[in-house]
């Protein structure tokens, strides 16, 4: 199987810069991205439970993997939610999957964004993870606008083995995240 484009990137260009700028004694040490997790809250499943099957059935479009459905695991009164409801949908990407689909996120959907000036990068979790939220997931090119009936938020993370904040934020840039500047 080809290796995606942003994997061959990140080979051939990402990894020697890594070296040269972290100065690592072995190669296994350089930072690389593990896994891309897309979560969509669905907080009106609790009275309908239509909305919850379209945004799984959204979220398996835009992830090209299915989306499974995730329940509440405790109750709150306040938001009139019972244990084991099911209140959201997200998917898990490795591999090839996930790099094809960080590059359609970076180099299609989010200059798509109206009004877009980069994403946040202060957005890192202090392990060189790197969360990023989106208010309308309209901006992949695999929704049919027409055929929505709301349209959603969601949240992406990228998890990496970088140790720091600094790393994880230098691997993001060179592989071309839009961080504001």
């Amino acid at each position: 199987m080809e290796k995606t484009r942003l994997k061959e990137f990140y080979d051939s260009q990402c990894v020697p810069q890594l070296v040269e700028r972290f100065t690592y004694k072995n190669i296994n040490q350089v930072p690389k991205i593990v896994k891309v997790t897309l979560n969509m809250g669905v907080g009106e499943a609790i009275q309908n439970i239509k909305v919850l099957d379209a945004a799984a059935e959204e979220l398996t479009l835009i992830a090209g993997q299915k989306a499974i459905i995730n329940r509440a695991k405790r109750s709150i009164a306040a938001f009139k939610l019972r244990e084991g409801m099911p209140i959201g949908t997200s998917v898990t990407l490795r591999g090839d999957r996930m790099w094809y689909f960080l590059d359609k996120l970076m180099h299609i959907a989010l200059p798509r964004v109206r009004d877009f000036r980069g994403v946040s990068s202060k957005a890192f979790d202090g392990r060189g993870n790197y969360t990023l939220g989106i208010k309308e997931h309209i901006i992949f090119p695999e929704i049919d606008y027409d055929k929505i009936d709301k349209v959603k938020g969601m949240n992406i993370t990228v998890v990496t083995t970088a140790k720091t904040d600094e790393e994880g934020r230098t691997l993001l840039t060179l592989l071309g995240m839009p961080f504001r500047a």
